[in-house]
């Protein structure tokens, strides 16, 4: 089928917001890089075609549908003035949080200390930021990708491992929905590569998830943060048993 050229703008947006090459894109299809080509150049895709195509992308025709609406391209990440003005204010990444987990501004209002005034100007905030898109009745539509990522080095990260670090683990993993895995041993450089590869694919399942149960109410979905790490690493308290170097 022929697809409005909205569309074909917005499948090239979001390859190009994750990093995704003609030719990567093809591989993850099974077909040749001119057919991908001549695919989105003469705009004849199968609908079939289409949702594999949303399914590298993690993402749903809704959405797709959406992101050319959106027209501009979507944001892969902050800049590091976007993401300093959110560490500086947590109502403001508070809100930031609830507009991207879809929540309404009723549930807003009704679980967080907002009166409805101070809810406009946090939204009119994250407008004037170039974040989010307000719109009338002060429903925001996002302009960052959908599994956008903080900034490598950048004020959030920084945050987080000064400030949210210490809270995240400063108690046990025993609730309901908490989990704690800390695993350490010796593997191959090809199986630690392996591993990396594992953390990106179960991300990107996190954030298929997140995108499936958007519309559920907030009361039906649970707060959750996972954090993924490996490094190559040994305890500093083994450092002194070690032998000098030769």
């Amino acid at each position: 089928m022929a697809l409005r050229s909205e569309l074909v703008d917005a499948l090239k947006r979001l390859l190009k917001a994750q990093g995704l090459t003609y030719a990567a894109l093809a591989a993850r299809l099974g077909i040749s890089e001119p057919t991908v080509k001549r695919m989105l150049s003469k705009r004849t895709l199968t609908l079939e075609r289409l949702e594999q195509i949303c399914g590298v992308l993690q993402i749903g025709l809704s959405e797709l549908a959406e992101e050319a609406q959106r027209g501009a391209p979507a944001l892969a990440e902050l800049s590091v003035a976007q993401e300093q003005a959110l560490v500086e204010d947590p109502a403001l990444l508070l809100a930031l949080y609830l507009v991207l987990n879809r929540w309404s501004q009723g549930e807003v209002l009704a679980r967080y200390r907002f009166s409805e005034p101070q809810w406009t100007l946090l939204l009119a905030r994250l407008d004037r930021l170039g974040i989010i898109e307000l719109q009338p009745g002060n429903r925001a539509r996002t302009r960052t990708a959908r599994n956008f990522r903080w900034r490598r080095e950048g004020p959030m990260q920084r945050f987080f491992q000064q400030q949210l670090l210490p809270d995240y683990f400063g108690r046990g993993f025993e609730a309901e929905h908490e989990r704690l895995l800390l695993l350490s041993g010796m593997v191959s450089r090809a199986s630690a590569l392996q591993l990396m590869q594992r953390l990106e694919d179960f991300a990107a399942e996190f954030d298929r998830l997140m995108a499936q149960d958007a519309g559920l109410p907030a009361a039906q979905r649970v707060g959750l943060s996972l954090v993924l790490a490996q490094r190559p690493w040994s305890l500093s308290l083994f450092s002194e048993l070690r032998r000098a170097a030769a």
